[in-house]
């Protein structure tokens, strides 16, 4: 797997980073959750959804028995984008080919949010006609398939998405046995 060094300055979102947020949890599993980019815990942590957003993940985790620790956690950008603003598009693609070595091989990523389904499906409309659809992506010459849902934030405010992300965790769980 591909890793941004240290001091990694491909684009701009370096200069306000505290530390890199490289993926977490199995890092050998065949199933990868994509978020979109770091917020302020994730960023003094450097792990992957530790902040609000990873309490909502681990919840909905667990009410379908999925262990976190049986899949890999990682993010379109490795840095946090200043105010926890969406990543830009020159953003997502300085940190594409260290995203693509972690998901080269893969069963099955799952995009958490509209930001790493537009990075890595091309979609930029509404979340709801795409969630739990199977798609599929190509990595490295490689169809994988893909599962759009709605990002853990979501869930604050939309009682569907947490149904719908309950749901993506569940067909995860069972399909590959997790």
């Amino acid at each position: 797997m591909m890793r941004p060094g240290e001091d990694c300055s491909l684009c701009g979102l370096c200069a306000g980073r505290t530390n890199l947020v490289l993926p977490s949890g199995d890092l050998a599993s065949s199933v990868v959750l994509v978020g979109e980019a770091p917020g302020e815990n994730e960023d003094l942590q450097g792990k992957p959804f530790v902040g609000r957003a990873g309490q909502i993940l681990n919840q909905a985790m667990a009410d379908v028995g999925l262990d976190r620790e049986k899949v890999m956690i990682t993010n379109t950008v490795k840095c946090r984008p200043p105010a926890n603003r969406d990543p830009e598009k020159e953003e997502m693609a300085a940190c594409r080919k260290f995203l693509d070595s972690e998901l080269s091989g893969r069963k099955c990523i799952v995009g958490l949010g509209k930001s790493a389904v537009k990075d890595l499906l091309g979609y930029v409309g509404p979340m709801a006609p795409v969630v739990n659809t199977r798609q599929y992506v190509e990595i490295d010459g490689e169809r994988i398939l893909f599962i759009p849902t709605y990002h853990p934030m979501a869930c604050v405010y939309q009682k569907v998405a947490r149904e719908k992300l309950r749901e993506t965790l569940r067909m995860v769980k069972e399909e590959f046995g997790l």
